[in-house]
């Protein structure tokens, strides 16, 4: 990718580098949804990234951060992946709450919840889902009625991702008896509190990636509540942003893939169809172009822009660009896809699968459709 960096930025790079080529672990860690031994091995590195002040770059120092722009946190984490390091367990806190409690947050809540977050004490699961509502976020049941200065929560949540492991959740409530789109707010609750029942949900690949989450009279404090009373909807639309738009996926991670894929190309061109070359060309050009965008973005949102519809068309994007990048990776491969993968390799089959889930999470790519025609294009619902 082609781009001007000013000497600042680019002395920003060589010290992240430098950091991460002292600090990555040498070895490859257990995923974090395949044990709890491999769940608290990420949460030992989110400290080792703490200690370097690398927990979450873009936010104020007050709050575990280094202060720093939008630009300069891709650049990290272009050195991240470059670096091959672990993935980031608390994603769900970081990237989808963390800039939430920014823009939405108390000062009281911003220190008691982000420097937790920052350093991996406090692991962050994602509940909204419920069984009966799928895809349509404001079809939820579970309910919170305000006693006093408490909240009582019940209800059913179910593919809460790092549930299995995590100390805490943040979930959408509704208000007994209200509407769709009203009366919902944004609560967070503690996985271990008494009246919390949560059932590992298994993927595919073994992995313990989600849980189920049932409610019996949880009581928390009104203070775990995000913005006003009844803002639930408003806010969860602000971290779909986050989540589709920006933080979830950055394009260093599709990059580091693409060029995966160039690599493999050249070591196997001579023993498969060479007609896949094409499709080695177009993940790499996905890649890129992804990658232009979200720095275009980025100098939006840094000039004072907000994140809207757009973010949908980027989600599309970027699962489905996953997608066919894993797809080209196997058919290069071949048989040979379906073996273990040597220690060390990339995991060509295990990733590819994780693909598959992309049009589905952070809203499925069929409701990222209709936002698109009815919010960017004017058509009719």
């Amino acid at each position: 990718m082609d781009l001007t960096y000013t000497p600042e930025q680019n002395a920003f790079r060589a010290e992240v580098r430098s950091w991460l080529e002292a600090h990555v672990p040498k070895g490859k860690l257990e995923h974090y949804d395949a044990t709890r031994e491999g769940f608290e091995a990420h949460r030992a590195w989110e400290a080792t990234l703490k200690s370097g002040d690398w927990g979450m770059v873009t936010w104020p120092k007050e709050y575990g951060g280094r202060g720093l722009d939008l630009i300069q946190w891709l650049i990290f984490e272009e050195e991240y992946y470059r670096a091959g390091a672990p993935g980031r367990v608390n994603q769900n806190g970081i990237f989808l709450l963390g800039p939430t409690l920014m823009e939405f947050g108390t000062h009281e809540q911003k220190q008691r919840f982000l420097p937790p977050m920052a350093s991996g004490e406090e692991i962050w699961a994602q509940a909204w889902s419920e069984p009966q509502a799928g895809s349509d976020l404001a079809g939820v049941r579970a309910t919170a009625v305000l006693e006093g200065d408490e909240y009582v929560l019940n209800g059913h949540k179910i593919w809460s991702s790092r549930a299995a492991f995590a100390d805490w959740a943040f979930g959408l409530f509704r208000a007994s008896g209200s509407e769709r789109h009203k009366d919902m707010s944004l609560i967070f609750f503690p996985l271990d509190a008494p009246g919390v029942t949560r059932n590992p949900i298994r993927k595919i690949n073994g992995h313990v990636g989600f849980a189920e989450i049932f409610l019996d009279n949880v009581r928390v404090p009104a203070f775990n509540r995000l913005g006003d009373e009844g803002q639930g909807w408003h806010i969860c639309m602000a971290t779909a942003g986050f989540e589709r738009g920006l933080m979830l996926r950055s394009p260093a991670r599709f990059q580091e893939a693409a060029a995966a894929l160039a690599a493999l190309w050249q070591r196997r061109k001579n023993t498969c169809d060479p007609a896949l070359e094409g499709a080695v060309v177009r993940a790499h050009v996905n890649a890129e172009s992804y990658a232009l965008n979200i720095y275009q973005t980025a100098s939006r949102l840094m000039a004072g822009a907000k994140i809207g519809a757009e973010a949908s068309t980027n989600k599309i994007f970027w699962s489905e660009m996953d997608i066919h990048l894993h797809e080209t990776a196997l058919a290069i491969l071949g048989a040979e896809a379906e073996l273990v993968t040597p220690t060390g390799e990339h995991d060509w089959l295990d990733d590819y699968i994780f693909s598959l889930a992309g049009p589905i999470y952070a809203g499925s790519n069929e409701i990222q459709r209709n936002i698109i025609a009815e919010r960017m294009l004017g058509l009719p619902r």
